[in-house]
């Protein structure tokens, strides 16, 4: 399904932008997370959550929103390319 076609999608009511990926280890144990950042400064803090969630259902794991940065447990950032790239976003960062 186009998240375009989706009437919850939040990209029919705003302009998603560019966002940066980051691979992170430090400060959790030596466990990888992969961190979503630089979000456009118009986009509120509901929506990078709806984002959020489903990042975390299509990765199948856990995850929080900090700071207007998401936090995806895993070493999984094709994944979360490919999911942010289908909402809108162009994506910079990890491969």
């Amino acid at each position: 399904m186009n998240p375009a076609d989706d009437p919850d999608s939040p990209q029919r009511l705003w302009k998603m932008g560019r966002v940066v990926l980051q691979r992170e280890t430090a400060h959790r144990g030596g466990k990888t997370v992969i961190v979503v950042k630089d979000f456009a400064t118009h986009l509120p803090v509901q929506v990078i959550e709806k984002v959020a969630k489903r990042l975390r259902a299509a990765c199948g794991c856990g995850g929080t929103v900090r700071d207007k940065r998401i936090e995806i447990q895993g070493d999984q950032a094709a994944r979360v390319r490919a999911v942010l790239e289908a909402e809108g976003f162009e994506v910079r960062g990890l491969k």
